[in-house]
């Protein structure tokens, strides 16, 4: 959805070339998006279309939320317990996220994190108090989860992320410690916080938000005066 018509243009060559080609068709694009920000003009519908004439047949697949059964067998597999004793847990978390998965498993870690989901050693399985987490206020959706998890980290680790936010969906680890210099401040060991909260991830020397979601959160915050500067 964020795609720019010269992006667009680019991969619409190199399939118009791969398809063409008799020798080679070793082009493979795979795209996603979210389907509520897609308009019917959008350039990415006249891109698949311009393609279509040249015998190159685009897959499309829509992704839905869980239903109730999908998310009681994920909630299964993962406490490794048997549906039957899940059930319950799985119809209140499917009624607090609506079945979307990344709200899901954000949940599931923060419900870890604050006790009510745990595993008791002397059971040997996982365990939870439904009747606390039926209680837990969520907010209704996803921006308004993350932007919460957010607010509720310190100032100084809510200022690493709004920094990092400015510069995409990743940044290179060489990157953070160029403005640790120039801002005077350890981000890295902020940023390592934000990694442990499950906000982001760390590999190939790279922090990773774990969703766009998070990343708009996290700059959404920063006030408007500061972006500029």
């Amino acid at each position: 959805q964020w795609a720019d018509e010269a992006s667009i243009e680019v991969i619409k060559r190199l399939l118009l070339t791969s398809g063409a080609s008799h020798q080679s068709k070793s082009f493979f694009f795979l795209g996603c998006c979210r389907g509520d920000e897609m308009t019917d003009d959008h350039q990415i519908w006249n891109m698949i279309n311009s393609v279509k004439h040249f015998s190159i047949t685009p897959t499309i697949v829509e992704l839905t939320c869980m239903d109730k059964d999908n998310m009681n067998t994920l909630v299964s597999n993962i406490l490794c317990l048997s549906p039957r004793l899940t059930q319950s847990l799985s119809d209140i978390l499917y009624h607090k996220t609506k079945g979307n998965p990344l709200f899901f498993c954000q949940l599931m870690i923060s419900l870890n994190r604050e006790g009510l989901l745990s595993v008791s050693l002397s059971r040997r399985r996982w365990e939870w108090d439904e009747e606390k987490i039926q209680l837990r206020k969520i907010p209704d959706n996803v921006a308004f989860f993350f932007s919460k998890m957010i607010n509720e980290l310190s100032e100084d680790v809510r200022t690493a992320l709004r920094v990092m936010s400015c510069f995409g969906s990743s940044a290179k680890i060489s990157l953070i410690e160029t403005l640790e210099q120039a801002l005077n401040s350890p981000l890295a060991r902020y940023l390592d916080v934000a990694v442990s909260e499950g906000l982001l991830t760390k590999s190939d020397g790279r922090y990773h938000f774990v969703h766009d979601r998070v990343q708009e959160a996290a700059y959404d915050i920063m006030k408007s005066e500061d972006r500029c500067l």
